[in-house]
């Protein structure tokens, strides 16, 4: 399950209360993340998407629009994420036959990485999605949520492996 590190959990102190990590002596250093998410529909509501019909307005841009606002509103979601301002959000969406693929980065430069803001984004806008679409498709499923990569800080590049 990963790689095994020989450290103290850092968001526990030594009482066992859940506290926010000091990053006040760590660099500022340019970072950036990008994360993806699924959305599983029917063909009928892909269709809909495509062919602009759906009762709600245009579903695309509007799950782009609230991934992007929740990736700056991230430290109001996740208790011990650090406020973060970022220098760059975005979120596309491509739809294939089987559903959604929605792709969301988040860049800055900060003294912590904006994986949470990324993967914040991603899950709001699938969300925003399935919102814009339950009634034509009840039975959508959001799945594959993931870190796709991330850069900066001292830890460097990470790219998910294709295993």
């Amino acid at each position: 399950m990963g790689e095994e590190k020989n450290k103290e959990l850092s968001h526990v102190d030594r009482e066992g209360r859940i506290v926010m990590v000091d990053v006040g002596a760590k660099a500022v250093t340019a970072r950036s993340a990008e994360a993806r998410v699924r959305v599983l529909m029917s063909p009928d509501t892909v269709s809909a998407i495509r062919e602009r019909r759906t009762p709600k307005g245009d579903p695309l841009e509007t799950a782009r629009l609230a991934g992007i606002m929740a990736a700056k509103k991230t430290s109001d979601l996740i208790p011990l994420c650090h406020p973060l301002a970022l220098s760059h959000a975005d979120v596309q969406i491509t739809l294939a036959d089987e559903g959604a693929e929605i792709t969301a980065t988040a860049s800055t430069s900060a003294q912590t990485g904006v994986e949470m803001e990324a993967l914040t984004a991603a899950s709001v806008a699938a969300l925003t999605l399935y919102d814009m679409c339950k009634a034509m498709d009840r039975a959508m499923t959001i799945t594959d949520l993931r870190l796709e990569r991330k850069s900066g800080g001292r830890s460097g590049e990470w790219i998910r492996s294709n295993e």
